[in-house]
């Protein structure tokens, strides 16, 4: 049976540097990654007049967030010097937010002291770990000195490990548990704002992503906001046998698929796309209420 359920508005509200994001309503958050080898190669901006420009133009097409990362998590990438990572990620929020300071900064990072300098130093509103704590020791004692907003992502094994044959008893279960011992960690200590994320492709193959996204609104039973990242990844490209320059057509698909499944903010490399699919959502499911397969 199919039932449509109004969301708690107050439960949906982060504070991201004193502006309030209200999550009822789906958000995008762009990705720009300042290193050179990021999976794809229109999300690589390395020069400071390219991350001004791919900032300029992801807010003007509607962007609410820009994720910054300076070490790429692909499978098998070649790990990032700390320093380096820092210099790089803490530039680019400079960059940006000297051009538009009211921008949402996120800094995708696992590292514990990359985050406190991009946020503490270079004005990073948003945490978005990738490990979930479990890369760096850390990070959860830094997310609860700072309280700023975490975004927490499930990963089985590492970047270098993650797709060697990974192994779940129910996918979308063993997620849940797994989120469910580190939310209430750092609820405990005071943590105010948690966004998690399922971390589709890390350490999953494709039937586990697409069981995860079938079933993505089991996760609405953490009470927290939902990202879901599938922009151009392999069970997109792989899927259609056509390369991640030509899966912006499948990501919008699954995109949709993702907000069917009360998704707030979709992580895409393409924020124009992003945006229209958002605005097609909300006329088929007006703000403030979700399609809900499992009521």
């Amino acid at each position: 049976m199919i039932i449509f359920i109004s969301v708690k508005q107050t439960a949906m509200l982060i504070n991201a540097g004193g502006r309030v994001l209200d999550l009822a309503r789906p958000r995008v958050m762009g990705i720009i990654n300042v290193t050179d080898d990021s999976f794809y190669l229109g999300s690589r901006y390395t020069g400071e007049s390219e991350i001004i420009e791919a900032a300029e133009r992801m807010l003007h097409e509607g962007a609410d967030i820009l994720d910054i990362g300076g070490c790429s998590t692909r499978p098998g990438a070649a790990e990032v010097p700390e320093a380096l990572e820092k210099e790089c990620v803490c530039r680019a929020a400079e960059l940006i937010l000297g051009r538009y300071p009211e921008t949402v900064i996120s800094v995708d990072t696992y590292r514990s002291a990359v985050a406190e300098a991009a946020v503490v130093s270079s004005g990073a509103a948003i945490i978005n770990d990738i490990s979930g704590g479990e890369m760096d020791k850390g990070m959860f004692p830094l997310v609860i000195r700072l309280n700023v907003p975490y975004i927490m992502m499930h990963m089985q094994g590492t970047p270098q490990t993650m797709q060697q044959n990974p192994h779940y008893d129910d996918v979308v279960a063993d997620i849940l548990v797994w989120f469910g011992q580190r939310i209430r960690q750092l609820q405990e200590a005071g943590v105010k704002d948690i966004i998690i994320d399922p971390g589709f492709g890390f350490g999953k193959n494709a039937e586990h992503n697409f069981e995860i996204l079938r079933r993505l609104a089991e996760f609405r039973i953490t009470g927290l906001p939902l990202l879901a990242g599938l922009s151009r990844k392999s069970m997109v490209w792989r899927t259609l046998n056509v390369t991640p320059e030509e899966a912006l057509t499948g990501t919008a698909a699954l995109n949709m698929a993702a907000l069917m499944n009360g998704a707030s903010i979709l992580r895409v490399h393409d924020v124009k796309e992003a945006r229209e699919v958002i605005t097609l959502f909300e006329k088929i499911y007006p703000a403030g209420i979700l399609f809900d397969h499992n009521s």
